[in-house]
């Protein structure tokens, strides 16, 4: 899959990019192979958001996406939150994923609960590997949530997913029409198959990269959805731009793209089975 690049975003400075992107070059070209690379930190080392949740019911079979590409690895965290679980990158300043299992009843009370934004940084970080409120101070990005506030039944879980750890610079006309109406597609999915796995993430392709502070800006979110009920799986992989388009992926697909075994539990034949996504609307409602 050829993806393109786009010129019109201002560059890092070259003296700049041997540290910025140590972790991020070659993400395109990951193989099979590859998937023998070990997590960088298991999920379930890090202290849950309650005593009675386990960051191994947030992931497909109990087993966190892997990084199998080696450069992603460097200055990772792995964090557990009641509802979701994120890899954090030093580096990038961002997650390299979100997981959740998405579960109808919890989305019957996150219907109802009001929105309180309470945006921080996330203080289990270490303050040099970490994004700060500061860094997204007029730059022109909106902080996207990775795993969504509309997934959150409780105040406790919706503060979670204010955390910087959660977020990545995001376009603004992106996020509030096709990302935001993509969100809404997997609730409403939820709903009808009464529950689903979900991983989103960041990519960050090529070199030409933008950063707003010392957080890098992602080329391209995806957002893929496991179906239990169906045995079934696919991702969204949308450009970060405001006129980007819901392109569907395979789940082989993303993983190769992005350097990460999302479904490390599942096969690659039970990867390459289709979960048929709905339409969604895109900024000009296309």
């Amino acid at each position: 899959m050829l993806l393109k690049h786009f010129s019109r975003r201002p560059r890092v400075p070259a003296i700049l990019l041997p540290v910025l992107l140590a972790g991020l070059l070659a993400l395109g070209g990951c193989r099979r192979d590859e998937h023998k690379v070990a997590p960088a930190r298991a999920p379930a080392a890090v202290a849950a958001g309650t005593a009675t949740q386990s960051c191994a019911e947030h992931f497909v079979g109990g087993d966190a996406p892997r990084l199998t590409n080696p450069k992603l690895a460097q200055q990772t965290h792995a964090l557990c939150f009641k509802l979701f679980s994120v890899m954090d990158s030093g580096v990038t300043r961002t997650p390299l994923w979100s997981a959740e299992h998405l579960e109808a009843a919890n989305l019957a009370a996150a219907q109802s609960l009001s929105r309180e934004n309470s945006f921080h940084p996330e203080e289990r970080l270490p303050p040099g590997e970490r994004a700060e409120l500061s860094d997204y101070a007029r730059s022109g990005f909106d902080r996207g949530h990775m795993a969504p506030n509309g997934d959150m039944p409780d105040r406790e879980s919706q503060h979670d997913s204010f955390s910087l750890a959660n977020m990545v610079p995001q376009n603004g006309e992106n996020n509030r029409h096709l990302w935001a109406s993509i969100e809404g597609a997997v609730r409403k999915m939820a709903r009808r198959e009464g529950d689903l796995y979900v991983v989103t993430g960041p990519a960050f392709l090529g070199s030409d990269l933008q950063r707003v502070g010392n957080v890098l800006v992602p080329t391209h979110l995806y957002k893929l959805v496991w179906s239990p009920r169906q045995k079934a799986g696919a991702a969204w992989l949308v450009e970060n731009t405001a006129d980007a388009k819901p392109n569907v992926v395979p789940i082989p697909e993303l993983e190769r793209i992005i350097g990460i075994n999302l479904l490390p539990a599942l096969s690659e034949q039970e990867k390459e089975r289709m979960l048929t996504l709905p339409k969604v609307r895109t900024p000009k409602g296309e």
